[in-house]
């Protein structure tokens, strides 16, 4: 990697949120120092994928999770688009797991070709996934006791807490196929239409033959090993002509659409409150179609994003989301489920505690997503403080400042620092790894990579 002069470090910031939030006096000083810090060869297309895959999980968690009132102030979990079905095609924008699976997988595989070794390899990825799952968990069974003891029935208690709860699953089958990686590099390709098959008979057993439901769980990991495998092959150099990205896209869409029109598949790409279906849990067919063709588009859109990176303000703000993205992914649906249970003690808000049947509750909904934004911007110096309080890094005299949960391992391409990886520092001392003297650098996290720990020198 070629140096990079670094400015100059400025004078502590004054107090303010973005200055809370950064470390820096304001988002000029802060663009600055991100594109001067940034190896020259990162891939920042791969970076601004998983960044949009972040926006796009959260945009439609906080669009499509309702709460309707109930008799003695409760609620019980709704959906607009069981009121509104042409919200629909929302879902085939916001539904972006398939990206996260896939850049995932690349960054895994990436990662583990430069590992000193597999036990350490995997020791150090399990734990920036699994260590922040823990603060998360410890508040919402604290709400989930206090609204017991406060006399709140067990189902509006679960309808509140489960959606907080949902992203978990995602780290647990994501932390299942991360330690699978070295199992699949040999033949990624194989293993991702041996997955798509297991689908499709998981599917056939369910829906064609009549048969129990319990064999679709299977497609909980199979559904996802698809788009995981190709990312493990795209980092083994599979996948790089735009036609073979085309073609994905062409027969993942077309494979969708002929499963919706013909086989009775839903149309939405997300789970309807009600619906005696859902294509995401588990997976079916149909989301798998589905997320070929966002590999293929994810694989066309790459490089004219890695060129639109190269606007400073644009790559600081992708910059940001990914040194952020656990606790945005881990938090942002307990910002939803903490502002409805506020607006269930003032005795019901609009698009909040509000069925949503139409419209209104949209505008209402919409109106939210700022105040929701902001109230979630808060919460990453919160939990950075969380992590100061359990021995984690943090900020200190060298001006590093933890991101994230105070975790272990600082990575750089998707390298962890414990594994003979060129990243990170040690100490507050630099690797030598091309970076400018005196250590001023982004560690963001590798491409795919869960954000934890991860950290910003300033």
């Amino acid at each position: 990697m070629a140096d990079r002069t670094v400015p100059a470090r400025r004078p502590a910031p004054a107090p303010g949120a973005l200055a809370a939030f950064t470390g820096f006096t304001g988002f000029t000083g802060f663009t600055a120092r991100i594109e001067a810090a940034t190896p020259a060869g990162r891939d920042r297309g791969v970076d601004a994928l998983r960044a949009l895959a972040v926006a796009g999980v959260v945009t439609g968690h906080w669009l499509i999770t309702a709460w309707a009132p109930r008799p003695g102030g409760t609620v019980r979990v709704s959906s607009p688009l069981t009121y509104m079905p042409w919200l629909t095609p929302a879902s085939w924008v916001l539904q972006t797991l398939a990206v996260f699976f896939f850049v995932g997988g690349y960054a895994a595989a990436r990662s583990l070709r430069s590992a000193a070794g597999y036990r350490v390899w995997v020791r150090a990825r399990m734990r920036r996934l699994l260590r922040p799952v823990g603060l998360p968990a410890l508040v919402w069974a604290g709400v989930a006791a206090g609204l017991a003891v406060g006399g709140m029935p067990v189902g509006p208690i679960r309808s509140l807490v489960q959606p907080a709860a949902g992203p978990v699953w995602f780290l647990a089958v994501f932390a299942a196929l991360t330690a699978a990686t070295p199992l699949l590099r040999a033949a990624p390709l194989a293993v991702a239409g041996s997955a798509a098959a297991v689908v499709l008979a998981a599917d056939a057993v369910r829906f064609g033959l009549g048969g129990p439901s319990w064999p679709g769980w299977v497609n909980v990991v199979a559904g996802w090993l698809v788009p995981y495998a190709l990312g493990v092959a795209w980092a083994g150099g599979a996948l790089t002509s735009r036609r073979v990205a085309a073609g994905m896209l062409a027969a993942g869409a077309a494979g969708t659409a002929a499963l919706v029109t013909w086989f009775g598949y839903p149309a939405s790409m997300v789970g309807v409150t009600g619906a005696k279906v859902s294509n995401l849990s588990p997976p079916t067919l149909a989301v798998v179609c589905f997320g070929v063709a966002q590999v293929g588009l994810a694989l066309l859109v790459r490089e004219p994003l890695a060129r639109l990176m190269r606007r400073p303000r644009l790559w600081a703000a992708v910059a940001l989301v990914n040194l952020s993205a656990m606790t945005v992914f881990l938090w942002h649906q307990t910002v939803l489920a903490a502002a409805a249970l506020a607006a269930l003690r003032l005795g019901g808000l609009p698009g909040l505690v509000e069925a949503p049947t139409g419209p209104a509750w949209l505008a209402h909904r919409l109106a939210w997503l700022p105040v929701l934004a902001a109230l979630l911007t808060l919460v990453v110096p919160a939990v950075r403080a969380a992590g100061r309080l359990r021995g984690g890094r943090t900020a200190g005299g060298d001006g590093r400042i933890a991101v994230e949960d105070g975790g272990e391992a600082d990575t750089r391409d998707g390298r962890p620092a414990e594994d003979g990886g060129e990243a990170g520092t040690r100490g507050g001392r630099p690797v030598e790894d091309g970076r400018a003297p005196g250590g001023s650098a982004v560690d963001l996290p590798g491409p795919g990579e869960p954000a934890s720990g991860r950290s910003l020198r300033v």
